[in-house]
C-alpha cells in the first residue's frame, strides 16, 4: 500500500488535490488533505467558537438527561436528523474515534468535529458517486481512497468491501455510512502505523501485542 506525503491530523477529509504519483518517496498523505470547517460566530459556551446553530440544535435535540454528552443510540439518533441513518457498526467506530478523552460518550466539541467531518466526507462520496446512486461501487471507493492519497492494492479493497457483502449474489455498493467507515478505517490504522514508522519508510517493526493494541479497536468497534 502505498502513501503520499509527510503527516496529517485529525478524521475529516478537506477537498483534496490531485494525489501524487504512486511513486512518490513521502508514504502518508499531506497535513493540507485535513482540516476543520468553520462557521460565523453564534457564542455557544459549550461549543467550540463558531459552532453552526443547526449542529447545537442537533446536539441538544438528543441530550434528554442535560449531561452534556451523548451515547451511540443518541448520537445515531442526532445523526439521522442531518444525514442518512447511520449502522450501529458505524456509529461505535465514530464514538471510538471522537469521544471525550474523559468519558465513553461524545461531548459538545466532539459532536461539532464529528459533524463538520462528516459533511467533509459527504463532499468526497458526492464526488464520486458519479450515477449518483447514493452508493459506491468498489472502483469508485478505490479512486475515492486514492484521491485522499491512499493507493489501496486490489486484495485490501477486497477485505473492506468484503464487510459490506450480504452473500445475496449482487455487486455490493457501500452506502453513506459505509463508506465512512471504511475511509475512517484506513484513515485510522495508517495514523497508528505511522506512529511506528516516524521515518516514514512504509514499513515497521512490531511485537505480536502492539500489532493486536493496533488492529482489534477498529474491528471490534
Amino acid at each position: 500500500m502505498a502513501y503520499h506525503s509527510q503527516s496529517y491530523t485529525g478524521y475529516t477529509p478537506s477537498a483534496p488535490p490531485v494525489p501524487e504519483p504512486q511513486g512518490s518517496s513521502q508514504p502518508y498523505p499531506p497535513s493540507n488533505y485535513y482540516g476543520q470547517t468553520t462557521y460565523p460566530s453564534h457564542g455557544h459556551s459549550d461549543f467550540p467558537p463558531g459552532t453552526h446553530p443547526e449542529i447545537i440544535r442537533s446536539f441538544q435535540m438528543v441530550d434528554r438527561d442535560r449531561s452534556g454528552f451523548i451515547d451511540e443510540a443518541e448520537l445515531q439518533q442526532a445523526l439521522s436528523s442531518g444525514y442518512q441513518r447511520f449502522s450501529l457498526r458505524t456509529i461505535r467506530l465514530l464514538v471510538f474515534l471522537f469521544k471525550n478523552p474523559n468519558s465513553l460518550r461524545i461531548g459538545p466539541k466532539e459532536f461539532a468535529a464529528l459533524w463538520s467531518c462528516l459533511g467533509q466526507w459527504r463532499a468526497i462520496f458526492e464526488r464520486f458517486d458519479k450515477d449518483r446512486s447514493g452508493k459506491i461501487d468498489s472502483m469508485e471507493l478505490r479512486d475515492a481512497l486514492y484521491s485522499l492519497g491512499y493507493a489501496i492494492p486490489p486484495s485490501v479493497l477486497q477485505v473492506l468491501i468484503s464487510r459490506y457483502d450480504d452473500r445475496s449474489g449482487r455487486r455490493v455498493e457501500l452506502k453513506f455510512d459505509s463508506f465512512v467507515e471504511c475511509g475512517m478505517i484506513v484513515k485510522g490504522l495508517t495514523e497508528k502505523f505511522k506512529e511506528k514508522d516516524p521515518r516514514y519508510t512504509g514499513s515497521a517493526t512490531l511485537t505480536y501485542d502492539a500489532f493486536l493494541s493496533l488492529i482489534i479497536p477498529f474491528l471490534v468497534s
